[in-house]
């Protein structure tokens, strides 16, 4: 060569462009069992395992959580009222036009007067607790949790005038009684007497049977005409509160000042938040732990996914060397074991995304299989409040549930894959 001739530099490679077809055959490609790595396939495999079993388990979990929480507060709340107007000072002997008034307030969609006690109820063949609770007929007929779940049975215009008493199906269950039998009421508030005061007694027919859904509901109450409940439990034209049905319950304390104001007398306000207070926190505190455990079962998936990568590194450094000196970046080794590690997340995350739904869409038909199998009730209303296993999946909770197992597994490849593209050629052919 010509000393005076200008020496060329050899450009250096340039590489496959990012994400290439390339990295993507070579990442698919380390996916597949090989030989030298079964160790390493095996730990994939079992990471895979972990993130279909985490994603589907935290899906189900979170549900299920969420049915409970939905079905309870739709029985309680159409049962009761959003919000309870109680007096503070005087009794209420104005019930009517303080009802009037709290009913023209705007946001609110029914205002119903009641009278309540605690009762012995009784039967010829059994007696328990009960809760009596009077109301107007036509009220009533309004209520959303009452009128539309009456199963046996009819109201018409006798029941105001005393006429029977409507009660809970699992109430008529544990009597032992029928339409038309008679429930005898035992309180210890009656006729008071030159001897002290006596317990009142008295027997009402039942004319009709209701059944919410909610065990404790379902066995204790006992709705009485509100005349008929003034005069048992000895309120001369009183009532014990106004129960207040809203549009948003979820926004009942901006709509209280009004109630209060429209009230125009001392009252005591109470929502369905504070009666319930310690029952939904209780839901909430035990939902929250439940994800936090649950999502140690993905973190122990994605601890696989960095042993399994690691693990591939190690085997595939004659392959890292050759594809180094024949051009590939370091930027395309830490991409290819970028996609083999995100891919194990993204499957695992994907298949575990379809079981939790698919299961969450059949879960009754599932529990009444293994019910069957088993033969024995792993549903008892008695005890989880619902007479059925409620689940109600939130987008947003699984969006989260997605995004944060994917960021997890995105983390835990980093580390493998720079170790992959820090790799010396000359060395991993050395140590080859």
């Amino acid at each position: 060569m010509n000393a005076s001739t200008p020496v060329t530099k050899s450009s250096e490679p340039t590489g496959t462009a990012p994400f290439s077809a390339f990295e993507w055959m070579v990442a698919l490609r380390y996916l597949l069992p090989h030989r030298k790595g079964g160790v390493a396939a095996l730990i994939a495999v079992i990471s895979f395992l972990c993130f279909l079993l985490g994603v589907a388990i935290l899906i189900i979990v979170m549900s299920v959580m969420n049915g409970f929480r939905v079905e309870l507060q739709s029985k309680i709340l159409g049962f009761s009222g959003h919000i309870i107007v109680t007096p503070s000072q005087t009794p209420l002997n104005d019930f009517q036009a303080v009802t009037e008034r709290i009913g023209k307030v705007p946001g609110v969609k029914l205002a119903v007067p009641f009278v309540e006690g605690q009762v012995l109820v009784s039967s010829p063949f059994s007696a328990s607790g009960g809760l009596v609770h009077g109301m107007k007929l036509e009220d009533i007929q309004k209520m959303p949790g009452l009128a539309s779940n009456i199963k046996d049975g009819k109201l018409d215009g006798n029941f105001d005038q005393g006429q029977g008493v409507i009660i809970g199906t699992r109430l008529a269950q544990s009597l032992g009684l029928q339409i038309g039998d008679g429930i005898t009421l035992i309180s210890p508030k009656g006729d008071v007497t030159a001897l002290g005061t006596t317990p009142r007694i008295k027997v009402y027919p039942v004319v009709a049977t209701f059944e919410v859904g909610m065990s404790d509901i379902d066995s204790a109450f006992v709705i009485m005409p509100l005349q008929e409940s003034q005069a048992y439990f000895n309120r001369d034209g009183d009532v014990t509160g106004i129960e207040v049905y809203v549009d948003d319950p979820d926004h009942v304390q901006a709509i209280g000042e009004a109630i209060e104001k429209a009230a125009s007398r001392p009252v005591t306000l109470t929502d369905w938040r504070q009666r319930n207070a310690a029952f939904f926190t209780a839901l909430q505190v035990e939902r929250n732990v439940m994800f936090m455990i649950l999502m140690m079962l993905v973190l122990m998936a994605s601890l696989g996914v960095v042993s399994s990568m690691a693990m591939l590194v190690q085997s595939k450094q004659t392959d890292i060397a050759i594809m180094r000196t024949m051009g590939a970046t370091s930027g395309a080794m830490m991409r290819i074991f970028l996609i083999t590690g995100m891919s194990i997340g993204i499957i695992g995350t994907t298949c575990g995304l379809v079981a939790g739904l698919v299961f969450c869409r059949y879960i009754e038909n599932i529990q009444e299989f293994i019910s069957w199998i088993s033969n024995t009730q792993l549903f008892n209303s008695e005890i989880y409040f619902l007479s059925r296993l409620p689940a109600k999946t939130d987008p947003t909770e699984v969006i989260v549930v997605v995004i944060t197992t994917l960021v997890l597994c995105f983390l835990a490849t980093l580390y493998p894959s720079w170790r992959a593209a820090r790799l010396d050629p000359v060395e991993a052919l050395r140590g080859a």
